[in-house]
């Protein structure tokens, strides 16, 4: 496993020589309490969006965007709920992320070359040693605090400014439902994924 270039050529040559998919991947948090964003009102007027208290409960998301020349490009994510239990797991497993990539494996139906963050828990032993024993998955690291060059960022930022954005969520379950309906919107848009992309800078060419 290697770094990829700060520029992504290296993922990029490797994914065309193998016919295989390049794959992004970041995860996001998202509480009861929404972002805010600009909105419309009468002069002298400001809106209020009246929330809950603040509240513990959290669903995480990971997400993947999936990009081959000649194919749509895919969004393929998994949702994870934290209802505020102290002794619970709030974060992704190792095992989660490779239940997540054996899904996007057997959807896009080939070899994937993966880009994501340092995290610890994608550098877990138990994790590379599971991708080492495989030969579809090519892992490759972005270099440290740089987040402009995965495109999954544009994603969080679209589903923020649209689906989220000064919400007043009355349960945990109507923020779910929020977050799904924004994710499977973008899903069917292959557009806005390939918009993502370039909005890294990033290109992949056949």
């Amino acid at each position: 496993m290697h770094a990829v270039s700060t520029r992504g050529r290296a993922g990029g040559r490797l994914a065309a020589a193998r016919g295989a998919w390049l794959v992004f991947e970041d995860e996001a948090g998202f509480s009861m309490t929404p972002p805010q964003a600009k909105t419309w009102s009468p002069r002298g007027r400001t809106p209020v969006v009246r929330v809950r208290g603040r509240s513990r409960r959290r669903i995480s998301i990971a997400a993947l965007t999936c990009y081959k020349p000649g194919h749509r490009s895919r969004l393929i994510y998994r949702p994870r709920r934290n209802d505020g239990n102290r002794d619970g797991r709030k974060s992704f497993s190792w095992r989660d992320y490779r239940d997540l990539l054996t899904a996007a494996h057997q959807q896009l139906d080939g070899p994937i070359v993966l880009i994501w963050d340092n995290l610890n828990v994608h550098k877990a032993a138990d994790l590379r040693e599971w991708a080492a024993a495989r030969d579809w998955p090519t892992i490759y690291y972005l270099p440290p605090y740089a987040p402009d060059l995965n495109p999954v960022e544009g994603i969080w930022s679209l589903l923020r400014r649209g689906w989220l954005s000064n919400v007043a969520f009355s349960t945990p379950e109507h923020l779910a439902q929020r977050i799904r309906r924004g994710l499977r919107h973008i899903q069917y848009r292959s557009h806005l994924i390939d918009g993502c992309l370039a909005e890294t800078g990033l290109t992949i060419n056949p």
